[in-house]
């Protein structure tokens, strides 16, 4: 970036603005003209991703006559889980369940009939397989000997792989490169249905941001552009525009009573007349028609100098919804809200982290947090409504009340930096009381695990907090092995 460009911005637009880099490339001119006229562009097609899962063992058959590919055959044994195991029985089993978690998930596995029992049968069904790059291959190996060929497969694919083998299914301690090859998920547990569609809801976050649309209200409208590494667009949208679609719209008395009633569900509401919840819902309609208008997934607005039309509670009510808004313009932390939106199935909370460094806790505050902190299907979180906290005018905010004890994973992919993702689990202390400390409208106190100086638990600018267990923040640690992207944090 060159120096009069650094000169002519703050350090806000700065962090947000130097991600622009991205990888980025020019698409259609069609983008630009819509952005300029208002021209509606059609949302982007979502595919579901495609997983293959194939079974591997040997037929007891083979095993009772020596015929089988292992060691000892001479002796007719069978090898690792032994012939109690009932392989068909527990093939069934995993096909079921894996099927179960597809149609939860909203992704498709296409399951190979029976199993494979040779060697060459395992590299015929790869080499077959490689030509159509599904998104995901997860191999079931319920037998010692057939690991290797199950490592083999995913490599000749060549695409992400799970590799599952049920502990008591292998004689010593799995090879190194199971665990440690890079793209490739290895599960040697018992009956771990968790793990298992964690990945799965890996691949499916990754396939999603594939083929979404971030909008950008800021400066001036720009061509359409799509991002190399995950494949999501990007679309700038001039704030001009923005701006007068918030002054075309005027407050029915709909839109009052909608207002009025929102007011209603907060257990206080402080210095916040009538006037500004209106101006509140007349930003709520006009995120609302630029995401219609230009098929956008997600949004993030340089909101700061908006004045009486910062979108600060349209952002929480969307968030809950799990379509993310983000603050400042700022694209890593809105990316970081739509991979979390897919991992975990929930609204994320982007905020600027603050600490109690004698304590050792962790701060985090802003004003668009989600007030359904596990989901749209969830209880909403009490709260506030508070003036926006920094100028005038005083733009109406929640002060979402967290649960004191709920586990929680602050996370942030910062991919431009390696790519590099941070996550680390901890606990709510509690939801602080302003005064004693400022911030921001919602304000969070935060025990993070395992940290013995809370400074260096510090990613930059605008994290992302989730309402999340150790085990759910797995998932996040599931999809940096699955694309080869480096993790930093304490997610174990």
């Amino acid at each position: 970036m060159c120096d009069h460009c650094l000169k002519n911005l703050n350090r806000r637009e700065f962090v947000a603005t130097g991600t622009a880099a991205l990888g980025a490339i020019s698409l259609a001119s069609m983008a630009a003209s819509a952005a300029e006229t208002h021209e509606p562009m059609p949302a982007r097609k979502k595919e579901p991703a495609v997983v293959k899962v194939v079974f591997l063992y040997p037929r007891p058959e083979d095993c009772d006559a020596g015929k089988a590919e292992a060691s000892w055959q001479e002796h007719h044994w069978h090898p690792y889980p032994g012939n109690q195991f009932r392989h068909d029985e527990q093939r069934d089993k995993f096909a079921k369940k894996i099927s179960e978690m597809a149609k939860r998930i909203g992704m498709r596995v296409d399951i190979q009939p029976g199993h494979l029992n040779t060697s060459a049968k395992a590299k015929e069904y790869a080499a077959k397989l490689k030509p159509q790059k599904p998104d995901a291959l997860l191999v079931v190996s319920l037998s010692d000997p057939c690991h290797k060929w199950a490592f083999e497969m995913i490599q000749t694919v060549g695409v992400p792989g799970i590799l599952y083998v049920p502990t008591g299914a292998d004689h010593q301690l799995p090879h190194e490169s199971f665990r440690k090859t890079p793209g490739l998920q290895f599960i040697n547990s018992i009956e771990n249905w968790d793990e298992i569609e964690r990945s799965l809801r890996a691949v499916h976050a990754k396939k999603m941001l594939g083929q979404s649309r971030m909008l950008r209200v800021s400066g001036k409208a720009e061509k359409l552009a799509k991002d190399k590494l995950l494949g999501f667009e990007t679309l700038q949208i001039s704030a001009t525009e923005y701006n007068s679609l918030f002054d075309s719209i005027k407050p029915d008395e709909a839109m009052k009573r909608q207002a009025l009633a929102y007011k209603k569900m907060a257990t206080q509401v402080m210095d916040v007349t009538d006037h500004y919840m209106f101006d509140a819902f007349r930003a709520h309609r006009a995120v609302a028609t630029l995401l219609e208008r230009y098929g956008g997934d997600a949004i993030t607005i340089n909101c700061l100098h908006l004045q009486h039309r910062k979108p600060c509670i349209s952002f929480s009510i969307n968030n809950g919804r799990l379509t993310p808004c983000g603050c400042e313009n700022d694209q890593i932390a809105t990316l970081t809200m739509m991979l979390g939106t897919h991992l975990f199935g929930r609204g994320g909370f982007q905020h600027n982290p603050a600490y109690d460094l004698t304590r050792n806790r962790y701060f985090a505050t802003h004003c668009t947090c989600a007030r359904k902190l596990q989901g749209p299907e969830a209880a909403a979180q009490e709260f506030l409504i508070r003036p926006f906290f920094h100028h005038l005018p005083k733009t109406a905010a929640l002060d979402v009340q967290w649960t004191p004890k709920s586990p929680v994973l602050l996370m942030k992919y910062a991919y431009d930096r390696g790519p590099l993702i941070y996550g680390w689990t901890g606990k709510v202390v509690e939801s602080p009381k302003s005064p004693p400390t400022g911030g921001c409208a919602t304000r969070v106190l935060v025990d993070i695990d395992k940290v013995d100086d809370i400074a260096e638990v510090y990613p930059g600018p605008h994290p992302v907090l989730y309402s999340a267990t150790p085990m759910e923040a797995r998932t996040l640690k599931i999809f940096a092995k699955l694309y080869k992207v480096k993790l930093a944090g304490n997610i174990s």
